[in-house]
């Protein structure tokens, strides 16, 4: 797993607009700060991805997301605590949120993720991170640290590196409003 202080140094970048790679339950991600609008268009960038595409953001709890999305019920907040497999949300947003973070239904998506590289980053931060997966729009995902260096060793601030096997499958997508899978 990668060390507290590659931990830190990542959280460091992050605050200063930075891009990094770090690994989740089931690929590699991207990460940035949400609301740093201009390290969201270099992550976008990076992926050659549209900007209007939305979001996924991830913590590792749900009261991280308080700022960013609209207070769920308690049935709401049962449905996205007690998921067995790694699954994104869709969920309408604040007012407030910036357009560069949604899509044009004014949703996005958000996952609670038990990895502990992503648990210490978030709590360090105080907030979630940008999770899309780390590769080029419609190439192969990233499942280990050495296709993670291989690809964005020049290009991030930092890469978070982990020896636990990753799925490689990308996490389910559900709207929380009607149960609809978006992604298998």
């Amino acid at each position: 797993m990668a060390s507290h202080f590659a931990i830190r140094y990542a959280v460091h970048q992050i605050r200063h607009g930075g891009i990094i790679v770090y690994p989740t339950e089931t690929v590699y991600g991207l990460g940035c700060d949400p609301m740093n609008l201009n390290a969201v268009n270099y992550l976008n960038h990076l992926k050659q991805r549209q900007p209007d595409k939305g979001l996924i953001l991830l913590a590792h709890n749900l009261d991280l997301f308080s700022n960013y999305i609209e207070i769920l019920s308690a049935d709401d907040r049962k449905k996205i605590l007690h998921t067995e497999t790694p699954t994104s949300w869709i969920v309408p947003v604040k007012t407030s949120l910036p357009d560069w973070l949604t899509n044009k239904q004014r949703t996005i998506a958000i996952r609670i993720s038990q990895h502990p590289v992503v648990t210490e980053l978030c709590q360090q931060l105080g907030h979630p991170i940008t999770s899309t997966s780390a590769n080029l729009s419609g190439k192969k995902t990233i499942i280990n640290a050495l296709q993670a260096h291989k690809y964005f060793h020049d290009k991030v601030d930092a890469i978070l590196i982990d020896d636990r096997h990753l799925s490689g499958q990308a996490s389910t997508i559900k709207r929380l409003d009607d149960l609809s899978i978006i992604r298998p």
